[in-house]
C-alpha cells in the first residue's frame, strides 16, 4: 500500500512538472538565482541613496503630467510600489537601481546648477545664467519639460530660457524642446539652440530613416506596453521609463566644432569637448570652470551603457569611448568637484569623480580588449560573450553594472564592429530563414509532441535558455500552436525575472506578453508627427521616403521629378526609375530643363500631404499646389511607396 501511495505521489509530481506554469510566479530556479545575486553584491550600501536625495528642493505638485490632448505624459505615482526588499520576480540589483531612479523632483547640484529628475528616462539640467536659464537636454516629450521648468521658476524665481543645449542626437535629450522653447523665440534669436557638429543629420538618421523599425524595437527595449509592477516593468536601468507624447525636432542655431570650443553663454563659461562616436554619433560634454562641475552628457552615467542598443543603431566604438573618458579624466578630473550627467544623480568630491571616471573608462576598455583578446585566439562571438567575465571593480561599483548595456551583449557588439555578423563558421554563412529552419528542427526532434517534451524538461531543470530555443522553434514552425506559445511565454518570463538589465527584462517580458495577448500595442511616443517632419531638410525627408520605394509597385518607366518648396527655399529632384528612387538636393532654377514633372508646394502643406491631412486634388483646385509636365509621374512615385506600420510581428513569424 505504501509503494502504491509513493507511486501515485511520484506520478502526481511528474504531471505537475508538466503543467503549464502560472504567469507571474518565480520558479525555484529563479528565486535561487536572484538570492545568489543579493548575496554577492553590497546591496545594502546607502551611499548612492544619499547622493540621489542630496539637494532636494521640491516636487511637481500634480501626480499626473498631461499632454496638450489630455493624455498622460507621466504619472509620478506609478513607481510607488518600488520599496523594501526585492520581490522574487525582480533581480535584487535591478530593484536597487529602480529605487534610485524613482527618486524624483527638483534638485540643487550646486548653487546655480539644478536638475529635474525622475519625470522621464533622462534628466533635465538648468543652469542659472546672468539673465535666464540655460537648459541642458529638455527630456523626451514637451509636457514633463514644461512642468519641470515651471517647478524651477516657482521654486527658484522666474527666469526666461535663453539657451538650450542638446548634448547628443538621441530623442530623450531633445524631443521635449517645445516644452521650454517656442519656434518663434528660436527663429527670432531670443533662444539659442546649441548642439554638437553633425547633430541634425544623426538625429534624422535615427528618427526618420530607421524610425519605423526602431519604434517597434523600442517597445521591447523600454517595455512601453508592459504594466508597471513587480511582474512587469520596474525600470530601464538608465532611467525609469520614457514619457509619452509627441516629440519635436528643432534644428540647432549653433554647432560645436569637432575640436571643441570655449563659449560664454549668458555670462557662464562653457568648455565644450567633442565626444562624438561614443554613446552617440554626435555628442559633446562640457566643463563649467566657475562651478568646477563636469557635465558628462550620456558618455558617463551610473550604468554600463549599450555598445549596440537593442532598438537598433550603428555599433559604437568602445575604444574611442574609453579614450574620450580618459581625456575627460586628464583634462577635468582633478579640478572637478562635481560630476553630473543627463541620467541618474551627480557625484560630489574630486576623488570620487576621478574614481568614477577611471571605472567608467575601465569598463569600456575591458569589454573591448577582452573581446579582441579572445577573438584573436579564434573564439567566436557567442563563445566570447559566454566567457567575457567582469572586471574586479564591477563587484563594488554599481555604476558600471549591467543595468542598461551588458557585458554579454556589448562583447557581441565589439565583435560585430570589427568582424561583422559572421563568426567565420561556414555553416552560419548562409543559414535557412527562421520558419524553414524551425520546421526542420522540430521534425528532426521527432515532431511537435517530442520537441515540446524536450522544452518542458529544460524548463523544469531551470535551463531557460535552452527551453526558449526549443519552444521558439515550435512557435516558428507553427505559430498557431497555443501550447508552445504559452510555454515560450513562461520561459521568457523567468528569464526576465532573473536578469539584472532593465533592457533585457523588458525584452523578455514584452515577448511573453505578446505571445499571450497578441501584438496589439499602440506606441506611446510619436516621431512621425508634424513637429518632427517639419524640422527635417527636404532632401533628407525624401531619402526617408525612398526607403519605402517598392519596385514591384512602380508603374511606367520613370523620369525626373522636381519639387520646389518656396516657403523654405528648398528644391529636390527625384531620379525615378523602375527599381530606384534617388533624391538629390539642388538649388532650384525655374528655367532649368531636363525634368519631366515640376511640383511647387509649401513644406507645411507637403507635410500635411504626407500625413494624409490634405488631398492632392483639393490642393491643386485651391491653387496651393501646382504641377506642370507629366502629372502621372508623381502619382507613380507615391503609388510605389509602401504603407508601413511599426507593429510588425517579432516573437511570432
Amino acid at each position: 500500500m505504501k509503494k502504491i501511495a509513493i507511486s501515485i505521489l511520484a506520478l502526481a509530481s511528474a504531471n505537475a512538472a508538466q503543467a503549464q506554469p502560472v504567469a507571474g510566479i518565480a520558479t525555484d530556479s529563479t528565486r535561487a538565482a536572484n538570492a545568489e545575486v543579493a548575496a554577492s553584491l553590497p546591496i545594502a550600501d546607502q551611499t548612492d541613496f544619499e547622493n540621489a536625495k542630496r539637494g532636494f528642493l521640491a516636487k511637481i505638485a500634480e501626480d499626473k503630467i498631461l499632454n496638450e490632448d489630455g493624455s498622460v505624459a507621466w504619472d509620478s505615482r506609478q513607481f510607488d510600489f518600488i520599496k523594501g526588499a526585492a520581490p522574487d520576480t525582480v533581480n535584487p540589483s535591478l530593484w536597487r537601481q529602480a529605487k534610485l531612479n524613482s527618486i524624483h523632483g527638483l534638485f540643487e547640484v550646486v548653487p546655480g546648477i539644478y536638475q529635474i529628475r525622475g519625470y522621464d528616462l533622462a534628466q533635465m539640467t538648468l543652469i542659472a545664467g546672468k539673465s535666464g536659464w540655460i537648459i541642458v537636454d529638455p527630456l523626451t516629450t514637451p509636457a514633463p519639460a514644461k512642468a519641470g521648468l515651471a517647478l524651477a521658476n516657482k521654486t527658484l524665481g522666474e527666469r526666461p530660457v535663453v539657451a538650450v543645449i542638446f548634448t547628443h542626437s538621441h530623442g530623450d535629450h531633445f524631443g521635449g524642446v517645445a516644452g521650454v522653447a517656442s519656434a518663434e523665440d528660436i527663429q527670432s534669436g531670443k533662444i539659442e539652440i546649441i548642439a554638437p557638429h553633425g547633430w541634425l543629420a544623426e538625429s534624422i538618421g535615427e528618427s526618420v530613416i530607421a524610425g519605423t523599425a526602431m519604434n517597434r524595437r523600442v517597445q521591447f527595449q523600454f517595455g512601453t506596453a508592459l504594466p508597471v509592477g513587480t511582474t512587469g516593468h520596474v525600470g530601464g536601468g538608465l532611467g525609469q521609463k520614457l514619457s509619452s507624447g509627441d516629440v519635436a525636432l528643432m534644428p540647432p542655431t549653433r554647432s560645436i566644432s569637432k575640436n571643441g570650443e570655449t563659449l560664454t553663454i549668458d555670462g557662464i563659461s562653457f568648455d565644450f569637448m567633442d565626444a562624438s562616436e561614443t554613446e552617440a554619433p554626435a555628442e559633446l560634454v562640457f566643463y563649467l570652470p566657475q562651478y568646477k562641475a563636469l557635465h558628462t552628457a550620456e558618455v558617463v552615467t551610473r550604468t554600463f551603457h549599450n555598445v549596440l542598443t537593442p532598438r537598433g543603431a550603428l555599433v559604437r566604438d568602445t575604444l574611442k569611448w574609453s579614450k574620450v573618458i580618459d581625456n575627460m579624466l586628464a583634462k577635468y578630473g582633478a579640478s572637478s568637484d562635481t560630476m553630473l550627467a543627463s541620467h541618474h544623480w551627480p557625484t560630489w568630491g574630486s576623488d570620487n569623480v576621478q574614481q568614477a571616471l577611471k571605472n567608467q573608462r575601465g569598463i569600456y576598455r575591458y569589454v573591448h580588449d577582452q573581446t579582441m583578446r579572445q577573438a584573436n585566439q579564434g573564439a567566436t562571438m557567442h563563445e566570447i560573450a559566454e566567457n567575457i567575465g567582469e572586471p574586479d571593480f564591477a563587484r563594488t561599483d554599481f555604476g558600471v553594472r549591467d543595468y542598461y548595456g551588458t557585458l554579454n551583449h556589448n562583447s557581441k557588439a565589439v565583435y560585430q564592429r570589427y568582424f561583422g555578423w559572421w563568426d567565420a563558421v561556414p555553416a552560419h554563412y548562409h543559414e535557412l530563414p527562421p520558419v524553414e529552419a524551425s520546421k526542420k528542427y522540430v521534425a528532426a526532434m521527432g515532431g511537435a509532441r517530442k520537441a515540446l517534451a524536450v522544452g518542458k524538461k529544460a524548463f523544469a531543470a531551470g535551463d531557460y535558455r535552452w527551453a526558449a530555443t526549443v519552444f521558439n522553434h515550435l512557435v516558428f514552425a507553427d505559430s498557431a500552436d497555443e501550447t508552445a506559445r504559452k510555454w515560450l511565454a513562461s520561459t521568457y518570463e523567468q528569464l526576465g525575472f532573473q536578469t539584472e538589465a532593465g533592457t533585457w527584462r523588458n525584452i523578455y517580458l514584452v515577448g511573453a506578453k505578446e505571445l499571450r495577448e497578441g501584438n496589439n500595442v499602440k506606441n506611446p511616443i510619436s516621431t512621425a508627427n508634424a513637429k518632427v517632419l517639419s524640422g527635417i531638410p527636404a532632401v533628407d525627408l525624401f531619402d526617408a521616403m525612398a526607403t519605402r520605394f517598392n519596385p514591384a509597385k512602380m508603374q511606367g518607366d520613370g523620369g525626373i521629378i522636381r519639387f520646389w518648396f518656396p516657403d523654405r527655399k528648398e528644391a529636390v529632384s527625384i531620379d525615378l526609375s523602375k527599381s530606384v528612387m534617388f533624391p538629390r538636393g539642388e538649388n532650384y532654377d525655374i528655367t532649368a530643363v531636363g525634368s519631366d514633372t515640376q511640383i511647387t508646394i509649401s513644406r507645411a502643406l507637403f507635410t500635411k500631404l504626407l500625413m494624409r491631412q490634405a488631398k492632392p486634388l483639393e490642393l491643386i483646385q485651391n491653387k496651393e499646389m501646382t504641377i506642370s509636365g507629366n502629372a502621372a509621374l508623381m502619382a507613380a512615385m507615391f503609388g510605389a511607396l509602401d504603407e508601413v506600420s511599426s507593429q510588425f510581428d517579432i516573437v511570432t513569424p
